[in-house]
C-alpha cells in the first residue's frame, strides 16, 4: 500500500484547491474553530456523499487496478458574475505559504507572548467548553458522533458559554431571579443576584423538603419548579451518592444554565473585573453550582476545561476566596500542562498572598519547574534556568513541609532507602508534631495529586534532593530551625474556607482530619458551611407546624397516640433549639412511658355467649 499510494502521489500531485482544502482543515483543528464543525453540521448526507464521490483520491488504495484522473473543476462560483480559476487558486496558496514562511516566531511562540501580556485570572471563552478539548483528544468525529444531524432539526435556543442547553430540560421561563449591578469602583464591578418575591417562596417549600429529609420531596419541587438552582444542586448530590454520575452531572449543568439566563448586560466572564460576594446567600448557589461542574470535567478528564473553571471562580472574589481555589489550582494547571501559568501565578502573588507557605505551592511550583525543564523545544538557558529554580525550591518546601515525602512514597508504592526511612526529620515524629491544620492541608494536597509524581524522572529528581536536604539537616543550617520555628507558630487553626473547600472536594484523607467543631455540626450540600458575617436580604417566616424529626417508631406512635410527643412539651414560643436538644434518654423514657399507658388501657370485648347473649351471667 506504501508503495502504491507514493507512486500514485508522484504520478499525480494534488491541485493548489486540495492543498488550500487540506491547509484550512488543519488549522481550524489546531485552532479549536467550530465554523467547520457548524457547516458540516448543516449539509445533508447527500450533499456529503457527492463530495466524497467527486474526490476518490482521499480514499485508500485497496486494489492494483488503475484509477481513472479526476476532472478538475474549471471554475468555482463566489458570487453572481465572479469565478475563480485555478491559477488564482494557486496564488493564493502560495501567499498563504510565503506569509506562513516570513513569519520569524511559531504559532506557539505567539501564543505563549499573548497569554504572557494578558491578565492573570483571563478566562477564554472556548476553553469554557470541554467538548473543544475532547476534539482535541479524540477528534470531532469521536466526541459529536450522530449528535451534528440531530441538532439541524433541535428548536433554537439561545448560546450559553458555561453549558450547552439540551432537549431534555423543560422550555426556560422566567424564575424570579434577577442579578443586579451593587456597585462600581476602581475599574471593578460587584454584583449580586435577586430573589424576587416568587421565588422567596419556592426557596422556602425547599427548606421544608430539605428538612424532611425525603429526596422525593425536593424531586416533586422540582416537577412543578424546574428550573429552582438549590433544588437542583441538591438532589444532584443524591444522584451522585448514588452513583449516578451522568444524571448528577446533568443537574449541575441544568442549575448553571439557570442562573446564566439572568446574567446582567455587564457581567461578563472573561475580564476578571466582575465580583460576587460570597456572604450574600442568593450569591452562593452560582460558587457551588460552578465548582461542582469544575470538578466533575476533572474527573471526565477535561483538566484544561477545569482550569479555566477555576479561574472564574477564584476571579469572582480573588481576596477572600470563599472556596479556597488556591489550594486546586496548582493541581489543575500541572493536571493541564499549564506551567507557565502555575509559575506566573506564583511569581505575581506570592509578595502578596504568601503562597509558599500552603504545601500544594511549595510543591507543586517546583514540580511544573521541573516538567518545564523537561521541554526540548525551549533554550538552553531557559532549561537550565528551569533546573535550578526547581532544585531551589524543591529544598525549601521539603524543609518547610517535611511531613509530605513519607506520605507521598506510600501513596507512589515507592519505598525510600535507608537513609531516608531512618532518618528523623522525615520520619513520624515530622508528622505526629505538626498542628492539625496544616495536617489537613498536607493530607488534601497528598491524596490529591500523588498521581503526579509516579513518574520515575520526577522520582529520581526528588531524590537527589531529599538526600541534599538531609545533608542541610545534619549540617544544622539555620533555614532548618528557621522553618520549624514558622511551623509551629502558624497554621494553629484553618479559616472557615478551608473547610468549606475539603468538605466540597470530599478527598478522605482531609475529611478525617477535620475538627470536632466542623463534622459535628450538619452539613447542607446547597449551602456548607455558611459564612458567620452573612448578608441576609429576606428571612424565613417561622413554621406553625414545625418540621418533624422523629424515628420511624415514634411516627408510629404518634399515629396510635395523637397526644403522645418523643421530645416532651418543652416546645413553645421560639423554643424550638432548646426541644431539639433534649437529652436522648429522656425522649427514650417517654416513648417506654407511652408503650407501657397504651398497653395498661387495652381493653379486650369479649364474645358473646350463644347460650346467653346478654353476657350478664358469671362464668363457672
Amino acid at each position: 500500500f506504501v508503495q502504491i499510494t507514493a507512486e500514485e502521489s508522484e504520478d499525480e500531485p494534488p491541485s493548489g484547491e486540495e492543498r488550500g482544502d487540506a491547509r484550512l482543515r488543519e488549522r481550524d483543528a489546531a485552532e479549536g474553530n467550530n465554523e467547520g464543525a457548524v457547516t458540516e453540521e448543516t449539509e445533508g448526507d447527500g450533499q456529503r456523499d457527492g463530495e466524497e464521490a467527486e474526490r476518490p483520491d482521499q480514499t485508500p488504495v485497496l486494489s492494483n487496478k488503475p484509477r481513472k484522473k479526476k476532472k478538475k473543476r474549471k471554475t468555482k462560483k463566489t458570487s453572481p458574475g465572479e469565478t475563480l480559476e485555478d491559477n488564482d487558486l494557486e496564488d493564493i496558496d502560495s501567499l498563504l505559504e510565503n506569509i506562513e514562511d516570513t513569519n520569524g516566531l511559531s504559532q506557539q511562540t505567539q501564543s505563549r507572548i499573548i497569554a504572557d501580556h494578558r491578565p492573570l485570572l483571563y478566562v477564554e471563552h472556548r476553553n469554557l467548553n470541554p467538548e473543544n478539548e475532547l476534539k482535541r483528544y479524540f477528534g470531532a468525529r469521536a466526541v459529536l458522533g450522530d449528535q451534528r444531524p440531530r441538532q439541524r432539526q433541535r428548536q433554537y435556543v439561545r448560546g450559553m458559554w458555561l453549558t450547552s442547553p439540551k432537549s431534555t430540560w423543560p422550555r426556560y421561563s422566567k424564575t424570579g431571579i434577577a442579578m443586579q449591578l451593587v456597585d462600581s469602583r476602581r475599574g471593578v464591578q460587584y454584583f449580586a443576584f435577586e430573589h424576587h418575591r416568587e421565588y422567596q417562596q419556592v426557596q422556602f417549600k425547599f427548606l421544608n423538603a430539605v428538612e424532611s429529609m425525603n429526596p422525593h420531596s425536593i424531586a416533586t419541587l422540582l416537577e412543578v419548579y424546574p428550573y429552582h438552582v438549590d433544588s437542583l444542586l441538591q438532589l444532584s448530590d443524591v444522584f451522585r451518592m448514588q452513583e449516578n454520575q451522568e444524571m448528577a452531572r446533568d443537574l449541575v449543568e441544568w442549575a448553571l444554565y439557570s442562573l446564566e439566563c439572568v446574567f446582567h448586560p455587564a457581567f461578563s466572564l472573561t475580564s476578571g473585573t466582575c465580583r460576587l460576594d460570597y456572604r450574600r446567600p442568593e450569591n452562593r448557589a452560582f460558587f457551588l453550582a460552578l465548582f461542582k461542574h469544575m470538578m466533575f470535567l476533572e474527573k471526565r478528564g477535561c483538566p484544561r476545561t477545569a482550569l479555566e473553571f477555576c479561574k472564574l471562580i477564584l476571579s469572582l472574589d480573588p481576596e477572600n476566596d470563599p472556596l479556597c481555589m488556591l489550594l486546586l489550582i496548582d493541581f489543575l494547571s500541572l493536571r493541564a500542562r499549564e506551567y507557565t501559568f502555575l509559575t506566573r501565578l506564583f511569581q505575581e502573588w506570592e509578595s502578596h498572598r504568601n503562597l509558599s507557605q500552603l504545601p500544594n505551592f511549595a510543591f507543586s511550583v517546583p514540580l511544573a519547574y521541573f516538567f518545564l525543564s523537561q521541554q526540548e523545544e525551549r533554550s538552553e538557558l531557559e532549561l537550565s534556568q528551569a533546573r535550578e529554580r526547581a532544585a531551589q525550591l524543591i529544598q525549601l518546601a521539603l524543609i518547610m513541609f517535611p511531613s509530605v515525602l513519607m506520605p507521598l512514597l506510600d501513596h507512589c508504592s515507592v519505598q525510600p532507602d535507608a537513609r531516608v526511612a531512618s532518618h528523623s526529620f522525615f520520619g513520624l515524629n515530622a508528622q505526629i508534631s505538626q498542628p492539625p491544620a496544616l495536617n489537613q492541608l498536607t493530607s488534601l494536597y497528598v491524596g490529591r495529586t500523588h498521581s503526579l509524581w509516579k513518574d520515575p524522572a520526577v522520582m529520581a529528581w526528588l531524590e537527589t534532593n531529599v538526600h541534599e536536604v538531609l545533608r542541610m539537616v545534619d549540617a544544622r543550617d539555620p533555614l532548618v530551625e528557621e522553618s520549624e520555628h514558622k511551623r509551629k507558630m502558624r497554621y494553629q487553626s484553618a479559616p472557615r474556607n478551608i473547610y468549606r473547600h475539603i468538605i466540597l472536594s470530599e478527598m478522605k484523607e482531609a475529611m478525617a482530619a477535620l475538627p470536632l467543631e466542623v463534622t459535628s455540626q450538619p452539613v447542607m450540600g446547597f449551602d456548607p458551611l455558611p459564612p458567620l458575617d452573612s448578608i441576609i436580604s429576606y428571612t424565613r417566616p417561622e413554621r406553625t407546624n414545625p418540621p418533624s424529626n422523629e424515628s420511624t417508631l415514634s411516627l408510629f406512635f404518634r399515629s396510635l397516640l395523637p397526644n403522645f410527643n418523643l421530645q416532651g412539651d418543652g416546645r413553645h414560643d421560639g423554643d424550638e433549639e432548646a426541644a431539639a436538644g433534649q437529652d436522648l434518654n429522656q425522649g427514650v423514657n417517654r416513648l417506654m412511658a407511652a408503650m407501657r399507658d397504651m398497653l395498661a388501657n387495652i381493653q379486650f370485648q369479649e364474645p358473646p355467649r350463644e347460650d346467653n347473649p346478654e353476657g350478664d351471667e358469671d362464668w363457672d
